[in-house]
């Protein structure tokens, strides 16, 4: 597997071959399987660097960039964490799409862009979007719209998130399936290249699904995109125990990747002496 340090290394020449400062190549598509942690921070840096680096696969690593930040204040950090982990980058956490306005939303998508776009590998332009906290569907869809055309349109890749949320749902047109299938013509679902699912037990009665069944039929929504997990975790109970369930997660679905992408990383792994950090390796080294 190439690692991520060196498609760093030679960008400047790519750059030169393509014969414009201005539009970078299109990075290389991020190899599969993915095993995907999130950070909600970058920081301690330092530390974050290390638990990656220590991991014996490259990671990909989803990085939340956080509502009221700039493009260029995690630019510093992700020239780093590119020499070991491939980058998706969450342009706005479900949880403040509410309170962002379209026009504001739409600045923030061509900032991260313009600031970000040598070093983002996959941008998750909606998360969690059929979630009710996530605002009113009409200004949700309006937003998923806006990012992945303008990113799509400049060769980038997408990526979206829906919360699985069956029979733990607060009002049911939001249910997963049912809420995709009514808001997300088919020319939108047409823009994602990856679509993921988020998905808490805890926060879904201790439900276990059948996750062959479940991405079976998301494969029939979104044809043309791969499928994975964008966010799992657990805030209480076996960890250890979950983390394996869902890292050890087996689908026998044509286009599915993994990801996973353990929402609790800054807490749980880094640095990278806790002891989640060597269940997760021990994971990584024994698929």
């Amino acid at each position: 597997m190439t690692r991520p340090r060196v498609l760093m290394s030679v960008l400047p020449l790519l750059w030169v071959l393509a014969g414009s400062g201005d539009h970078p190549p299109r990075l290389p598509a991020i190899p599969e399987p993915w095993w995907g942690v999130t950070v909600d921070s970058v920081g301690p840096l330092d530390d974050i660097e290390e638990a990656l680096v220590s991991f014996s696969r490259t990671m990909t690593l989803r990085v939340v960039f956080d509502n009221g930040m700039k493009a260029e204040d995690y630019r510093p950090a992700l020239v780093r964490l590119t020499r070991h982990a491939w980058i998706m980058g969450e342009l706005m956490d479900s949880y403040d799409a509410k309170s962002v306005h379209q026009g504001e939303f739409e600045r923030r998508t061509r900032d991260y862009w313009d600031g970000l776009k040598d070093l983002v590998s996959v941008w998750e332009v909606g998360n969690e979007v059929n979630g009710e906290w996530c605002g009113e569907t009409a200004e949700v869809v309006a937003k998923l719209a806006y990012a992945s055309g303008y990113i799509k349109a400049r060769g980038g890749r997408t990526a979206l998130t829906l919360f699985y949320n069956r029979d733990c749902w607060e009002t049911e047109d939001h249910e997963m399936f049912a809420w995709t299938e009514i808001n997300l013509p088919p020319r939108l679902r047409a823009r994602m290249d990856y679509v993921l699912v988020s998905y808490y037990e805890e926060e879904c009665n201790g439900l276990r699904p059948d996750w062959n069944l479940v991405f079976r039929r998301l494969a029939g929504l979104f044809p043309g995109a791969k499928l994975g997990f964008g966010e799992v975790g657990a805030k209480k109970g076996d960890k250890a125990a979950y983390l394996r369930r869902y890292y050890g997660t087996k689908v026998d679905v044509p286009g599915f990747i993994g990801g996973y992408f353990w929402w609790f990383f800054n807490q749980d792994m880094v640095p990278n002496t806790r002891p989640l950090w060597r269940t997760l390796e021990d994971v990584l080294a024994h698929p």
